[in-house]
């Protein structure tokens, strides 16, 4: 037998838990004395006491846990249920990470303002091209509403060419039209340029990008949700040299490296003079 103390120091968990367990007939001591009212508890208790916490930790309550314990779940469903919390937790963290990078991302943008230099704008005619391509929807226009889409299009995409022993001619290239949905909702393109008649099939949509006549461009360098600063630098530059942007910059990825670090990307804004 256990006393309180051995027992709570055992069960990592704190006397004055015990004792609440106790008065909500939760967990009940083995014995209690009946001079002193010391409680006294049998190593066995453990098991009931460790399926209360994982429960709890489930997020059940105390009422719900009692249900379930008299109900005796077995151990394997109990098991099962832990993992189903586990991934929810581990889900939750990912989320909470994908947060935080992004919350960084908007801090470096701040802290970079006014420092980034628009110097290495250039204007320049880019001209048409024929690409491949797949396309989908993104929630907005945010990092992290696109990579989530356009990172496995691109996968996809570069599978189904490599199968059709297509070999692209060119940096791949992403770009961007409003829904026809309306609202907030973007069209994603995740595109790879192709010589003519080198695609057949409906595995893909092969169309003519049109040449865009005056771009103002700009070099990335690093992964792509981190591209907030580099996109409003050329912003500022646009806004401040007597131009307007007349829609969605294009992304030509000049350098994929397995490491996004090493991400070379120019952003291609379409532009006319106010």
């Amino acid at each position: 037998m256990f006393t309180i103390g051995d027992f709570a120091r055992h069960g990592r968990v704190s006397v004055r838990m015990l004792r609440h367990y106790d008065a909500i007939g939760l967990l009940r001591p083995a014995h209690v004395d009946p001079a002193s009212a010391y409680r006294f508890y049998q190593a066995d208790q453990l098991a009931r006491l460790n399926r209360i916490i994982a429960l709890k930790d489930l997020g059940f309550t105390l009422q719900q846990v009692r249900v379930i314990l008299d109900e005796k779940v077995g151990a394997e469903e109990l098991r099962g249920m832990l993992r189903l919390r586990r991934a929810e937790l581990e889900a939750a963290m990912t989320a909470a990470a994908a947060r935080l990078a992004q919350v960084e991302a908007r801090l470096r943008t701040i802290e970079s303002e006014g420092r980034m230099s628009t110097d290495d704008v250039v204007v320049k005619h880019i001209p048409a091209v024929r690409v491949a391509e797949l396309s989908g929807p993104a929630a907005g226009y945010r990092p992290e509403d696109i990579g989530p889409v356009i990172t496995p299009m691109f996968q996809e995409l570069c599978r189904r060419l490599d199968e059709a022993g297509v070999t692209p001619t060119g940096p791949a290239i992403a770009y961007y039209e409003d829904s026809p949905e309306g609202g907030e909702t973007i069209v994603v393109h995740a595109a790879m340029p192709v010589a003519t008649g080198a695609v057949t099939g409906p595995s893909v949509t092969v169309v003519d990008l049109p040449a865009i006549d005056r771009a103002a461009t700009i070099v990335h360098r690093g992964p792509m949700d981190q591209v907030l600063t580099t996109a409003q630098s050329l912003a500022r530059w646009i806004a401040t040299s007597g131009h307007h942007s007349t829609g969605y910059a294009r992304e030509l990825y000049l350098e994929c490296p397995d490491d996004p670090a090493g991400w070379v990307t120019e952003l291609q804004e379409p532009i006319a003079a106010d």
